[in-house]
């Protein structure tokens, strides 16, 4: 684990104003919350502003999403301790964290090297062994662990990319920002059937896009 923890006051109060009192209540997420400590998980220069209530750029034009939608997309997927989790878009590794807190298994898709490589030491440093980061385009999924108790896609598409559809297990869960590029709304979709999947839609968010054949083009 990291050696000392100088933000603690800040997190709390993160998860008690921007996340408890806009209506998430699930006590095994709050307490992910309040464990990772997000500061990690953005570049030195901006870590007196990790608990502010924005997404803060991470480097190669990604970015760390705001405090309360991590905690909002991951309440819509229902993620047990038996869960085995797919995220699209592995970024800092924050959203990896929450999940590893919360999952029993987590792969984390990253289009690029050099954030999924920072990402990888960030979670190893916190002692996250239950994550796994690989390289890919997301777009497609990780076919070689599916199926998958719930998919998070942390960049906006233009539609549910079909290889994630067919990577879920039945019951299923998939969150996704899905609109244009500059405005979108969150998706859920679940898995009632070998072709039957229920969706509706969630709250309006602002992602960055998601790159890949089944995604936008760079």
């Amino acid at each position: 684990m990291i050696p000392s923890d100088p933000y603690a006051g800040e997190r709390e109060a993160m998860v008690r104003h921007q996340i408890a009192n806009r209506g998430i209540t699930g006590q095994r997420l709050l307490a992910a919350m309040r464990a990772v400590p997000r500061h990690y998980f953005v570049p030195l220069a901006k870590q007196q502003r990790a608990y502010e209530d924005r997404p803060l750029e991470i480097g190669s034009g990604q970015t760390i999403s705001q405090p309360y939608m991590v905690a909002k997309m991951t309440e819509l997927l229902e993620v047990t301790p038996q869960s085995k989790v797919l995220e699209v878009g592995t970024g800092s590794g924050y959203q990896a964290a929450i999940l590893a807190e919360l999952a029993g298994e987590v792969i984390s898709v990253e289009r690029f090297e050099n954030l999924a490589d920072s990402a990888r030491e960030r979670l190893r440093a916190l002692e996250y062994h239950n994550v796994t980061v690989v390289v890919g385009d997301g777009t497609l999924g990780w076919p070689e662990h599916a199926p998958y108790d719930a998919i998070v896609v942390t960049a906006a598409a233009p539609a549910i990319p079909p290889s994630l559809r067919s990577q879920l297990a039945l019951g299923g869960r998939l969150v996704c920002p899905v609109g244009s590029r500059d405005l979108q709304q969150l998706k859920v979709v679940v898995r009632e059937g070998d072709d039957r999947y229920f969706e509706r839609d969630s709250i309006r968010c602002m992602f960055v896009p998601l790159v890949g054949r089944d995604g936008w083009s760079a």
